[in-house]
């Protein structure tokens, strides 16, 4: 016999059904931290998390994310309840739940299944074990497996995939073959993938490198700790903040409590290992990947202290760099341009793909556009053309060789360094202000100081780089490419006189 139903009950199944959030409040239970169970109500970080999904899910139809996050934040989580809704709402939904070990994939299994033995809507349910959670009546359900051998993924048909700690899975590159059969590239599917870091080069910081870059399907979600509101602690008497600390405390905004929290557990990791905190507990993507020995020449709480600055000065000559794709030493396809004035650099672009053609025709635009003091171009590799192109045009351009001599040769051993450490001074020298781009940021605190067997300065090569796994810092070289020179403001009246034409053609 059919079930009738009243309008207000149809209207809350909708509703149900569409939000997520309120069907988590309504109708899902966890454990919190001390063991009691209580109804869903999403954190911050899960409520951005989410917001995110939705946007690109509304925007490309399907989700594909990889989600940076510090231990504990309730990501895994939140994802087991977007794929509990979404298989016990809707005929054949598939979801497939993958983790590092056993006992994580273990305990997220007894995550949905407290889900669904708590549901107030209860859920047919057919042939379920250890390994699945199956609705009969809707044709759907669950599956999970642990990226321990060469074949996860392999036979199984779903539409969601939930990958949990990714960063730490072995043979991730056969897995992701694996699963790309399981998970077809089509409208309404979903493919998620957290993680906390696990240090550089592996398949989730390669991954990350692309999404933050823009140059994959994937979107990079970060999650940094604090946004957790239990993390924090009672302050002692003897809470000391070192300069790195109070720089830490401003830059992101703490208080004194979670200060003396961030303290607590640096302790717990013991002498040599204070590392861990940034890498289990990130304050942003920079400080997640790394390892005991990184050393970046830019300190990454300098760089989002710039990233996160209301600094609105523009004082000073105004610099256009430009750091052309394909320069022989990393591996990246972009151009990136950056516009700095004094302390502020206001604005970061990309092109890929351009000729470098393409790319003079869009430096003398902006010549024309901005008629900036300075316009300065790495002319190795493919930036010779660029560069030739805007001399034939009377454009008063400055070449760059990575390689030729600093001006202050006794300091720096090659102009490459000399600028990448002045950039530095830059960002030490507080206020100042970039962009507030994820790529742009990871880009800036890459590369590590090192210094020439003659005490002189230098700086990681982009080929050293790459064998650590990170990828060339197109919108860094760009930035810094602003610092190469020593620029003055130009007289208006040179402006005015400019022998510069703007081209009538199209084509560059």
């Amino acid at each position: 016999m059919a079930i009738s139903l009243s309008t207000e009950q149809r209207a809350k199944i909708r509703l149900l059904d569409s939000k997520l959030e309120v069907y988590a409040a309504s109708c899902l239970k966890i454990l919190d931290k001390s063991g009691t169970k209580m109804p869903f109500i999403f954190n911050q970080a899960q409520l951005y998390v989410h917001e995110c999904l939705e946007k690109q899910l509304e925007k490309t139809g399907k989700v594909r994310a990889l989600i940076l996050k510090g231990r504990q934040q309730g990501i895994s989580t939140y994802v087991a309840a977007r794929f509990y809704h979404k298989t016990s709402m809707n005929d054949g939904q598939r979801a497939f739940i993958v983790s590092h070990e056993q006992k994580s994939t273990d305990n997220l299994f007894s995550m949905v299944k407290r889900y669904h033995e708590n549901n107030p809507m209860p859920i047919s349910t057919g042939a379920t074990n250890a390994k699945e959670l199956i609705f009969d009546q809707l044709d759907g359900g669950y599956k999970l497996a642990t990226a321990g051998t060469s074949d996860v993924g392999r036979g199984n048909n779903a539409q969601l995939l939930h990958g949990s700690e990714f960063g730490f899975w072995s043979n991730a590159a056969m897995h992701l073959a694996g699963i790309g059969n399981t998970i077809g590239d089509i409208a309404g599917t979903e493919m998620i993938f957290e993680s906390t870091a696990n240090g550089l080069g592996n398949q989730f910081h390669t991954m990350w490198q692309d999404a933050e870059a823009g140059k994959s399907e994937y979107i990079a979600i970060f999650v940094p700790w604090f946004w957790q509101t239990e993390y924090r602690a009672p302050i002692r008497n003897d809470l000391a903040l070192s300069s790195d600390d109070v720089t830490y405390q401003n830059v992101y905004g703490l208080d004194m409590e979670q200060m003396q929290w961030r303290q607590n557990k640096i302790q717990t990791y013991g002498a040599g290992h204070e590392w861990l905190f940034d890498q289990e507990y990130p304050a942003t993507a920079a400080l997640a990947f790394k390892t005991s020995t990184q050393n970046p020449l830019i300190s990454p709480n300098n760089v989002m202290g710039a990233a996160n600055s209301q600094f609105r000065e523009r004082l000073g000559p105004l610099i256009i760099g430009c750091d052309p794709a394909g320069d022989g030493e990393g591996d990246g396809d972009r151009t990136a341009i950056a516009f700095r004035q004094g302390r502020t650099c206001f604005r970061l672009e990309y092109h890929e793909k351009k000729s470098p053609m393409q790319i003079a025709g869009i430096l003398a635009g902006y010549y024309q556009e901005f008629k900036p003091d300075g316009l300065l171009i790495d002319k190795g590799g493919l930036g010779a053309g660029i560069y030739d192109r805007l001399v034939e045009m009377n454009i008063p351009v400055i070449g760059i060789n990575n390689a030729e001599r600093a001006r202050d040769s006794e300091r720096y051993e090659n102009k490459r360094a000399e600028m990448w450490w002045l950039m530095a001074e830059w960002f030490a020298d507080q206020p100042n202000r970039i962009p507030n781009d994820s790529a742009l940021i990871s880009d800036i605190c890459a590369p590590q100081p090192e210094r020439h067997s003659s005490g002189r300065k230098l700086l990681e090569s982009k080929k050293n780089m790459k064998k650590r796994g990170i990828r060339s810092p197109d919108g860094a070289d760009a930035l810094a490419l602003t610092f190469a020179e020593t620029i003055a403001e130009r007289a208006p009246e040179y402006v005015a006189k400019s022998s510069y034409k703007a081209p009538t053609s199209a084509g560059y």
